[in-house]
């Protein structure tokens, strides 16, 4: 079985977001195993000692603000593991507090063999993000916090997500969505 092109992986992660707001979690357990069982190609037994090595051509980008919450972490660990994509952190805090920030997830992004980049980020924050994210064609789509910096600008309409190149996806603690005004935000999707 061929590997499903980049374009497919992130549509299916997509489809895939719907289902924080409306299923318990055991619910989308069996939902995100059966999809993975279904797409995931077996790996071929001379691929088996360098697809543990490799990393991965396509990225999930992650939001960095000055905390992370378990809820965004479990979203961006279990989307990475099923769609076999790394992790690029964009973050405006040093090196050091990304690494201090991310201490807590390593070991559980270890076992799930995901390849974390971190990229430092000064300046506007508007800008600078859509320039990195430009420049970053590897990155499918966006994760953040909902309730945080960049969540709270992109609900509140102080930041138009269509000034992001990728896609972006809200993630918040169970119970705790923001109620928004309106229609959906396009480039926008909520996971919880």
């Amino acid at each position: 079985m061929s590997q499903p092109s980049p374009l497919k992986r992130m549509l299916n992660a997509l489809s895939f977001a719907h289902l924080g707001e409306s299923l318990s979690l055991s619910q989308k357990d069996r939902a995100l195993t059966a999809s993975t069982a279904a797409t995931a190609p077996a790996p071929l037994a001379s691929d088996t000692q360098t697809a543990t090595c490799a990393v991965p051509r396509s990225q999930v980008g992650l939001y960095l603000g000055s905390e992370l919450p378990a809820s965004v972490m479990q979203y961006v660990v279990q989307t990475c593991a099923r769609l076999h994509h790394g992790l690029t952190v964009f973050s405006f805090q040093n090196e050091r507090e990304i690494d201090a920030t991310l201490a807590p997830h390593r070991s559980t992004l270890a076992e799930a063999n995901i390849a974390v980049k971190t990229v430092a980020l000064t300046g506007d924050p508007a800008r600078v993000l859509a320039s990195a994210l430009k420049r970053r064609s590897d990155v499918a789509f966006l994760v953040c916090n909902e309730s945080g910096f960049l969540g709270s600008r992109l609900t509140r309409g102080a930041m138009n997500p269509d000034s992001l190149p990728v896609p972006v996806v809200l993630v918040a603690a169970r119970g705790e969505a923001l109620e928004h005004r309106g229609a959906v935000l396009p480039g926008v999707t909520r996971a919880a």
